[in-house]
């Protein structure tokens, strides 16, 4: 698959050395670099779920109790 992006000549610049700096091609440090914020993004979303469910039920356990509860 082919995607086009539109870049203004310092931008892909930018790019170019960033990828030749880390031995990748343009088109890997893209496709890593959207990757990599699309799983920041439902990183950071589970987190804030995490929290909401914390907030209502301010429960925790201490590694000892989870591994007694779990039997290791």
């Amino acid at each position: 698959m082919s995607i086009s992006i539109r870049l203004s000549e310092g931008e892909l610049a930018a790019i170019k050395d960033y990828a030749r700096a880390y031995g990748m091609t343009v088109s890997e440090c893209i496709r890593n670099a959207v990757l990599e914020r699309i799983e920041d993004e439902y990183d950071l979303k589970a987190y804030n779920d995490a929290m909401e469910e914390y907030k209502k039920n301010p429960v925790t356990y201490s590694l000892d109790e989870v591994e007694k509860e779990l039997g290791l």
